[in-house]
């Protein structure tokens, strides 16, 4: 069975004549009747009754023509989608991204290139790193930005920025009124730590193990604004990433970190043997180009 055929079907039910559907096809009536006939073989059932000069739909026609219909859609469809596709200027990027990158980063991107690029839509997600990078070698996201760089030979990836990362202490810490500590000032207290998989919980482990010990985990959580809520209540400390422009934290004071380590780089990351739609290939030029600050 192919969709021409399919196709040919749909015009003889409609017109309930094999000689007038030919002639709308502008094929000869035999090679019509032939094709119908083999369509009717490969389906094991008549799809035609005769109706004096003409046809109508048989029972088993009339079946078939309702899943026909469908089919034809699909194929109209998955067309229209191969060249929205093709077109740089209309189509959806899926953009993965950290929480942390949510606030303001990411937005103000996508307000950025959707200003010369109107017709280019977004499908997001947010989640920690390592979920993140799954997503990209599954299909799930065509770009995402991520921290640390992938280990993963098959994913590309090129910085972006680079944060300074901070310690979170309770407002009534006997560290809040300091502006500047090291990790090495909190090893024996609570931890607040992100889910293992996510970039800044490796970062604080690294540093935790700079100092030669590892960090009292407390409680764990997913988000930062989640993290700096358990802050708040008392229950430890934390290494964050900066608050976004206009973020406050109630109950939460934000102390520099002296260790040259306590940094973080987030990138762009993308799988390097995947062809990408233009539409998204666009997208990640423009990030290249332009996203390298806040």
């Amino acid at each position: 069975m192919d969709l021409v055929t399919v196709r040919w079907f749909l015009v003889v039910a409609e017109h309930g004549h094999v000689t007038n559907a030919a002639s709308e096809l502008r094929i000869s009536q035999p090679g019509l009747s032939r094709a119908i006939a083999r369509l009717e073989r490969e389906l094991g059932a008549p799809l035609f009754d005769r109706a004096g000069r003409g046809v109508v739909l048989s029972v088993y026609g009339r079946i078939f023509a309702e899943h026909a219909r469908r089919l034809v859609a699909e194929e109209e469809a998955s067309r229209r989608a191969l060249a929205q596709a093709a077109d740089p200027e209309r189509g959806e990027v899926s953009l993965g991204f950290l929480h942390t990158q949510g606030p303001s980063f990411v937005p103000d991107l996508i307000r950025r290139y959707r200003r010369d690029h109107p017709g280019v839509t977004f499908r997001l997600s947010q989640d920690r790193s390592e979920r993140l990078l799954a997503m990209l070698l599954d299909g799930g996201a065509d770009l995402v930005i991520t921290s640390p760089r992938p280990d993963d030979p098959s994913l590309a990836w090129q910085p972006l920025v680079t944060e300074r990362l901070q310690l979170a202490v309770p407002a009534d810490h006997r560290l809040a009124a300091r502006r500047r500590v090291r990790v090495s000032d909190v090893l024996d207290e609570p931890f607040v730590a992100f889910y293992r998989g996510a970039g800044l919980r490796v970062v604080a482990e690294d540093l935790f193990a700079l100092a030669g010990a590892r960090p009292r985990i407390a409680f764990e959580g997913e988000e930062s604004s989640t993290v700096r809520g358990l802050v708040a209540a008392g229950l430890g400390v934390a290494v964050v990433a900066p608050a976004a422009p206009g973020e406050e934290f109630s109950g939460v004071r934000h102390l520099a970190l002296a260790e040259p380590a306590a940094v973080r780089t987030i990138g762009l990351a993308w799988p390097s043997g995947r062809t990408r739609p233009p539409v998204a290939e666009g997208f990640r030029r423009f990030v290249l180009a332009h996203g390298s600050g806040h």
